[in-house]
């Protein structure tokens, strides 16, 4: 008979420093419904079975489970089986950063953002900075930025810096914008704004570039900091059922972080990092070439260019003006030249490319970019990614897959936008806006993620906004710009096989096939059978990187 195993078994085994599943065991997990996707077509199977970190076998109803004592049992109890999940667009520090500050999501007013940081800092006391995260003006009633003086009244003692939801802009106190010396005559960095009163004097928000004046006056976490806020992050990243992140952005030394964390190991999930190429020393790490560690838990080979900034602050460079701000057209944060030459510097290096661009002219200036610089690279092969592709000029959607250009999106972005969007651009752009389908029409590859800290790293909230287009409350009732919709099988594509062919890795992940990296997750709920609606509502119980059990749903 086979050795008796229950999850929490099995997680027991893991949980002691990873270091025990490390041992040759061979694992059966049965009586399951499980769901992979082959070839685009979908596969099921009731039990799987993996040796150390790559799977042996899928078994069906009508084939016999091997019998030899040697194998561990684990009765999946008629639960889902699911390709672990890869979100393509994350940044892994910064939700770490976000579960140790004051969260400001969903807050109603100023006055209650201000409120929610007063309660956090009163629980966790500090002379240092005041962080948070999360405000966003378009859920309040007076939909306009906030100002220092709100701020002033409260946070004395304390220099403060808030990020807007979509992490493009910051919301700063007057004793931060003293540290960082920034006044009335301060000019704003090219590439960002200072915005300020009818009077000239700066009102407490940033955006985009201009938050650098302040980031660079805070102090850096140290290495021990680093590696315990990636861990705190990790660790949540794989209760929702993630085995995959795609980190956008990241400096040497969170590089050397997670590299002394796969060393140890001690990475609960796969993080293939992009290099930032705001990070000083980037042309040093490029002339490096490639990193990859042996059991493939992080990597680097891309990098990372931010080509504009976000549509709820305005940031996002539009081809025509704003609806909601005549004259305005949002902003790019390089010059041609300067972006022109950070593009052809990382192909050459044999780099993958990975740009965000949210504003249709942002999109249309990348692919102009990369069309040039693949063509005197010979760099199509490199899979070239666009991060977000949110606004897109009708006439640029062929042209992803003409470049062989990725187009990475979040879901989840666009039930968040939906509010704000139609203000933003106008119903007529609203045709090329969050355009799934016409990418996916146009054979475009379209990898899925959440851009966690900015929205909620759960997948399935976006499963259910790929498939819906519908907030948690339904609405609105057939879905925004609904034509846009995935169908499940193309939704969970898009955060399996699909994310791991923008990273490179559909040989190693995205699957559930012999060979193959044994990353899969058991869900509560039968994602291909429950009411669409509820698709959200979906709970992770255990899951498996690398063959190793790294969360276990807590028994209630």
């Amino acid at each position: 008979m086979m050795k008796k195993g229950y999850l929490t078994l099995a997680v027991a085994l893991c949980f002691t420093g990873f270091s025990t599943c490390a041992l040759a065991q061979t694992t059966l997990v049965h009586d399951v419904n499980g769901y992979t996707l082959v070839n685009g077509k979908l596969h099921t199977f009731n039990a799987i079975q993996f040796t150390d970190d790559k799977i042996d076998r899928l078994f069906t109803k009508d084939q016999a489970l091997p019998t030899t004592n040697e194998i561990i049992s684990i009765d999946g109890k008629g639960k889902t089986i699911l390709p672990g999940l890869i979100d393509a667009h994350g940044h892994v520090l910064s939700y770490g950063l976000s579960l140790l500050t004051a969260d400001l999501t969903n807050t109603k007013s100023e006055q209650d953002a201000v409120a929610r940081a007063q309660a956090f800092i009163k629980k966790n006391p500090t002379d240092s900075w005041l962080m948070g995260r999360g405000w966003n003006q378009e859920l309040w009633d007076s939909k306009q930025f906030p100002t220092k003086e709100t701020l002033d009244k409260v946070f004395t003692a304390n220099p403060v810096s808030f990020g807007r939801v979509d992490g493009h802009a910051i919301w700063v106190n007057s004793k931060a914008l003293a540290l960082a010396g920034i006044s009335a005559s301060t000019v704003a960095p090219k590439g960002g704004e200072i915005v300020k009163d009818e009077q000239g004097n700066p009102t407490g928000v940033l955006i985009d570039n201009a938050m650098n004046l302040v980031f660079n006056v805070i102090p850096d976490l140290n290495q021990q900091q680093l590696q315990s806020t990636l861990t705190l992050a990790m660790d949540s990243l794989a209760s929702y059922g993630l085995t995959s992140v795609h980190d956008a952005g990241i400096s040497i030394d969170n590089i050397k972080a997670y590299q002394q964390l796969a060393a140890n190991n001690a990475m609960s999930v796969r993080v293939n990092g992009m290099l930032s190429v705001e990070d000083p020393r980037f042309p040093s790490i490029l002339k490096q070439g490639h990193i990859n560690t042996a059991d493939n838990m992080f990597k680097v080979d891309s990098v990372k260019i931010s080509a504009d900034g976000a549509l709820g602050s305005r940031g996002a460079a539009l081809i025509k003006e704003y609806s909601d701000q005549p004259g305005h057209k949002g902003l790019m944060l390089y010059s041609d030249e300067q972006l022109a030459k950070l593009i052809s510097q990382a192909m050459k290096a044999g780099f993958q490319v990975n740009t965000h661009a949210i504003g249709d002219n942002a999109n249309q200036v990348v692919l102009n970019k990369y069309q040039t610089a693949i063509a005197a690279t010979d760099s199509k092969a490199l899979r070239h990614r666009i991060e977000h592709a949110q606004i897109l000029d009708l006439a640029d959607v062929p042209r992803f897959a003409q470049l062989g250009v990725i187009a990475s999106i979040q879901a989840t972005h666009a039930t968040s936008d939906k509010n704000m969007a139609e203000n933003r651009l106008g119903k007529a752009r609203l045709a090329g806006a969050y355009a799934w389908r016409k990418l996916l029409n146009a054979n475009a590859v379209i990898a899925n993620g959440s851009d966690f800290p900015i929205e909620s790293p759960n997948p399935f909230f976006g499963l259910h906004a790929s498939v819906t287009r519908q907030d948690h409350a339904n609405q609105p009732l057939d879905g925004w710009l609904a034509t846009e919709k995935l169908s499940r099988i193309e939704a969970l594509k898009s955060f399996t096989i699909d994310a791991a062919y923008a990273g490179h890795q559909e040989q190693l992940l995205g699957s559930l096939e012999p060979g193959k990296k044994a990353d899969f997750i058991l869900v509560d709920d039968d994602y291909f059978k429950v009411d669409p609606q509820q698709i959200w509502q979906n709970k992770v119980i255990a899951t498996w990187v690398n063959g190793r059990q790294v969360f276990v749903k807590e028994e209630e």
